[in-house]
């Protein structure tokens, strides 16, 4: 199976909700880093999986949409906890609605929010 990344980062605010957890629950600024990964058993006819412009052009246009936002702000976490396993699955769904490459079968997004800490979804087609 082949395999192609591209990584963006970009700063947004969030802030928990539902519980209890201290200065989480305080509105503040992750830096957060997005891997897009996608993975498939046959290349296109120029040998590619899926050409690196377009994959760089579909992080941009997610990006452009939470970039020094507010997630709580935003439709997909309205009235739910936008935690960084939550933010991870919004993107990869949204990510897997835009790439129509018939030979990606697998759809990873890894979101880190700091060098330590990521999340990831995986949507299997």
């Amino acid at each position: 199976m082949y395999t192609v990344a591209v990584r963006r980062d970009f700063v947004a605010q969030h802030y928990l909700i539902g519980g209890d957890w201290g200065a989480e629950n305080e509105k503040h600024s992750h830096h957060y880093v997005l891997e897009l990964e996608l993975s498939g058993a046959e290349l296109d006819r120029h040998g590619y999986l899926v050409d690196i412009v377009a994959i760089e052009g579909y992080l941009e246009r997610q990006v452009a949409m939470y970039r020094d936002h507010t997630l709580n702000d935003l439709p997909p976490f309205s009235g739910l906890n936008p935690s960084l396993e939550r933010f991870a699955g919004v993107l990869c769904r949204s990510l897997a609605d835009e790439i129509t490459a018939a030979n990606v079968q697998r759809i990873v997004v890894r979101l880190w929010e700091n060098e330590q800490a990521w999340a990831a979804y995986r949507l299997e087609r």
